[in-house]
Formats: structure tokens, sequence, C-alpha cells
């Protein structure tokens, strides 16, 4: 069964690394960003390697207040915690659905996706089960078990997470639906917030990373290659704004001090940086250690990178860099 989920998973992702973004139109008055070649590259480092085989697939990370980082991993359907030592702790496993998550639309199997850390210790993520029992979004309180608070559609693929403390609102993308959905941080019924076009996928996997920045919802469409920010509008969705094209394969996304972004495109195995001109640069790649990033998280001068090795399937692992000024 294990080595089924991980042929499903690495299938999963080389059609990711194949897709093709779309064509912006010219009035949306953003030039395509060719990715550069990288300059003053930052120092990096592999903190820890994951074990493939019991499918610690890393998918997504967010950061404490003392530099654990907190992963879900996708093929494991766990939530783990890491140190700063580099110690890794399984905070919990969610239950396979009866038929081992084979419903799971696109990737056939079982997994956990989008975290969210609050300021209490209090762990939320995104389960993708293709099950309308399981599938949706839990919260894990410390010493607790996981407990769902939000449904989520099962013909679906819940993937990034995002929290607005200001509203306390959660946003959930759907990367097969195509949509962004709101979730109250106490829990209770999604609503979609927006379902338009440059949400959708084109063959594969649509919106995919999300975050909560200026008074906007940013996000990523992985088949579409873009990075998009959309205005909240007394918490309705504005007029969804691209700002930066090329991207093949992006995935989940952080932001720097400066107001980069720094992300990570799975398919071919860079992380770069978005300046707010929409001009990427080229940070990270696979002579760095690099193998299919899935996401980033950044504190300071430091970015941590998550890889799942989808298509390499050799070495899940967490990446520590310097991030350099440009």
């Amino acid at each position: 069964m294990r080595r089924r989920i991980l042929t499903l998973a690495v299938a999963a992702a080389a059609a990711g690394a194949l897709a093709v973004p779309s064509a912006v139109p010219a009035s949306a008055g953003v030039p395509a960003s060719a990715v550069a070649p990288a300059r003053s590259a930052p120092a990096a480092r592999i903190a820890v390697h994951f074990d493939l085989t019991r499918g610690q697939l890393p998918e997504n990370i967010t950061l404490g207040p003392d530099g654990t980082a907190y992963l879900t991993f996708a093929a494991a359907r766990q939530v783990a915690a890491v140190d700063p030592a580099g110690r890794t702790r399984v905070l919990a496993t969610l239950a396979a659905p009866a038929d081992g998550g084979v419903a799971t639309p696109v990737l056939g199997f079982a997994l956990t996706s989008g975290i969210v850390r609050t300021d209490d210790g209090t762990i939320y993520v995104l389960y993708a089960s293709g099950d309308a029992a399981s599938t949706g979004l839990y919260r894990i309180s410390p010493g607790q078990k996981p407990r769902r608070i939000a449904a989520l559609p099962a013909d679906g693929l819940p993937n990034g997470l995002a929290l607005d403390p200001t509203s306390r609102t959660f946003y959930v993308t759907d990367s097969v639906r195509g949509t962004i959905s709101t979730v109250p941080l106490a829990g209770g019924p999604a609503r979609v917030w927006s379902s338009v076009s440059a949400l959708a996928p084109t063959g594969f996997l649509g919106v995919n990373g999300v975050k909560v920045r200026g008074g906007a919802v940013w996000a990523t469409n992985l088949d579409q290659g873009t990075l998009l920010r959309i205005p909240l509008r007394a918490g309705r969705p504005g007029a969804i704004e691209v700002r930066a094209t090329g991207l093949v394969g992006i995935d989940d996304f952080a932001f720097a001090p400066d107001g980069r972004v720094v992300a990570a495109l799975n398919g071919p195995n860079t992380v770069v940086d978005i300046d707010p001109d929409g001009r990427t640069r080229t940070l990270l790649t696979g002579a760095d250690g690099l193998q299919n990033p899935t996401s980033v998280a950044v504190r300071g001068h430091t970015v941590l990178v998550a890889s799942a090795a989808y298509v390499t399937a050799t070495d899940p692992n967490l990446i520590v860099a310097t991030l350099h000024h440009r």
C-alpha cells in the first residue's frame, strides 16, 4: 500500500511539473516574470532528513516562537514538530478513511496539507481524504486528539490554509474545485469566498498556497503559474490582481520582512523570490538539496524549505538557508 501511495504521489506531482502556465491577458498589466539566474545565493544546509518509506513527505510548514517547525507529513496523514536541534516528534495522526483514501480527488491517497499555529499553541490542519465524514479543517489543541471543526467537500482537495487574526477567519484553498473558502476560527460551516477563473485548475491543480497580508488575500495557482492578490473589501473579495506570472509548478510561499515573496516551485525543484514588481530570482536549486519543495517559512533572514520528494522519491527533507538582501 505504501509503495502504491508514493507512486500515485509521484505521478501526480510529475503532472504538476509538466503544467504550463496559462497566458495572462495584456490588460492584466503584469509582465511575465522569467526566472533569473541566482545571484548571491543563500548559504543552505539540510537540517533534517525524513523517512520516505513511512510517508514523511512534508507538505506544509509553520513556525513556533521558539523556532520549532510544525509540518504536515502528507502520505503519513501526520502533523509533526521539528525542534531547532532537528529532533522530530509526531504530534497527531489523522485516521485513514475506510477505503484508504483512494477516492481522494486527483491524488488517490489521503493527505494532511495546510497548517496554521496560533499563539496559544493550537494547531489547525487541513485533511483531504475523499470521504465526506473526514475531509475538513481540524483543530489540535495541546495534549488533545484532532477534532474536525469544519467539514469540506469530499470531491475537492483542501490544500492551503491561512488565518486572518483580525477577523478571526481562516482562508482555505481547494486546488481541485478552484475556490477559496472561509471558516470562522471557532469552527463552523465553510463558505465559498471566491471562485474566479484565476483560481481554477487547467489540467491538474489550481489555487494552492494562501496568505493574508496588507489587507489582501494572496494565493498561488500551480497550473497557471501565477501569484495572485485579492483585496479584502469589508471581508469580501475585491478585483483579483495577477502580481507575477511564469512560475511553473508554484506551490506554497511566504513573505520576507522586506515584502518579497519567497516561493517553492515544486516541479522545477527551485525556490525563488519575487519582488513587488513581479520580478523573479532563483535562490535555491537541487544543488542545495531541494527535493521538490512544497512550502517555505521565513523568520528574519532565515528561510526554511520543506521538500516532499514527490518526483525525486529520494530524500524528503527540511532545508535552512540565510536570506540575503536583493
